[in-house]
């Protein structure tokens, strides 16, 4: 069963990436590979109650992502209805292409400490369909995005879901995790934009054309300050909440949507209906990228088969034994969360080492929160912020392979020897 399973595995893998050669939509290859990886496991299995079981488990960790995406997807869309990244835009003079980088990829790192790197792409993401109108320096810019944000969501608790898995379970704490691995973190983003600004030289910036239907689609300063700032406050409310009351961010986030819904309608309710209806929640609703969200979809319940009959805990323990190191095993998880998602491989890992061997804060876990945040940028769909912006801009696979995932590969090595030099010298 488990070669079957690995096999089918690898060859959805293989369609996802060469969609556009093959003209398959990846998200069908995602269903598809799903379907069969479930269904080779329901029909090898024993046990149908753990099967059923296993399903829920996988239900319901991936209903939580899926609705935390859409709704992080519609706020983004409300805000857009009602022009309020022209705050923002509007207060970036830049003309050159470079500049903006390096502006971008600071903001989107702390950005993505104090919010998480899927909400950051997000927004991010968006916002530069705003700012630049050449598509290609658009796919760029979003790879950087991508990079950025999960480098600056790996040094807080809040930051990357399995930074935030190690510090519920304890491996780690919130100030230590911060200090150890920022430098580390912080270099991962250096590295790639000093080479990119180099490739860009002084290339101009295109600025987006102004949407035809600006003049029909007018919002006042008001309207527009403050849907964006109160949908920008829903987002970094979202980890308070989930602080305060121990409730999942997906609750928060639509909690949030429904306020930013009854502002909206209260601030429009004296509006004609025509025009009121394109600023609604509802209209947000229907222009999301539900194929993107598919796609999430197909991917989480892909993996979710490969930790349930623990291949990735056999991966892992096969590691243990061939490799002995533990910096390079932690290395190597961090490459292979760049073709399977980072939380199976983290929890797989959680559970083969034990806090009695390797206490709170020890090498081994800030290592691995570093790694495995990292990590998942050297391919697109190996984080959500990556599968994010993939369906966001339609990124090619291939396309990210060859522009990106070498400016990734570099900034997550250089960021890794930072952190093991810091360990040595001050542990």
């Amino acid at each position: 069963m488990l070669i079957a399973l690995v096999l089918i595995f690898v060859l959805a893998y293989l369609a996802i990436a060469l969609e556009h050669p093959i003209k398959v939509n990846k998200s069908a290859s995602a269903l598809i590979g799903a379907g069969l990886l479930w269904t080779v496991y329901a029909l090898f299995s024993t046990d149908a109650n753990q099967l059923l079981a296993d399903m829920d488990a996988s239900l319901l960790s991936m209903a939580q992502i899926v609705f935390f995406l859409m709704g992080a997807m519609t706020i983004v869309e409300v805000v857009d209805a009602h022009n309020g990244f022209e705050v923002i835009t509007s207060r970036i003079k830049t003309t050159r292409l470079s500049t903006l980088m390096w502006m971008i990829g600071f903001v989107s790192f702390f950005l993505s400490a104090i919010l998480d790197n899927l909400t950051t792409t997000i927004v991010m993401v968006s916002l530069m369909k705003k700012l630049l109108g050449k598509r290609e320096d658009r796919l760029f810019f979003a790879g950087i995005i991508v990079i950025a944000a999960n480098a600056g969501g790996a040094w807080t608790p809040i930051g990357d879901v399995t930074t935030t898995m190690l510090w519920i379970g304890g491996q780690v704490t919130t100030v230590a995790i911060m200090k150890s691995v920022f430098l580390a973190s912080l270099v991962n983003l250096l590295v790639p934009l000093a080479v990119t600004s180099r490739i860009l030289g002084n290339r101009p910036v295109v600025p987006a054309p102004l949407r035809e239907d600006a003049g029909e689609h007018f919002t006042s300063p008001f309207e527009s300050n403050l849907m964006f700032f109160l949908g920008l406050g829903i987002l970094v409310a979202v980890p308070v909440f989930k602080t305060v009351t121990h409730l999942p961010p997906f609750l928060g986030i639509l909690f949030g949507l429904g306020l930013l819904w009854a502002v909206g309608d209260l601030v429009h309710r004296k509006e004609e209906p025509l025009r009121k209806q394109r600023l609604t929640l509802a209209r947000a609703l229907t222009r999301i990228d539900m194929s993107s969200v598919v796609f999430f979809i197909g991917i989480l319940l892909a993996v979710a088969v490969l930790e349930h009959t623990h291949i990735l805990s056999l991966l892992a323990q096969w590691l243990d034994r061939t490799v002995a190191r533990l910096d390079i095993i932690v290395m190597l998880i961090g490459l292979v969360s760049a073709i399977v998602d980072n939380v199976p491989l983290v929890a797989a890992s959680m559970g083969m080492y034990t806090m009695a061997h390797y206490p709170s804060d020890s090498f081994l876990w800030e290592f691995m929160a570093y790694c495995a945040g990292t990590g998942g940028s050297i391919l697109i769909i190996g984080s959500a912020a990556g599968v994010a912006a993939m369906g966001l801009e339609k990124i090619d696979f291939i396309w990210y392979m060859r522009k990106i995932s070498g400016l990734a590969l570099i900034g997550y090595l250089a960021g890794a020897l930072v952190y093991i030099a810091q360990s040595r010298l001050f542990h």
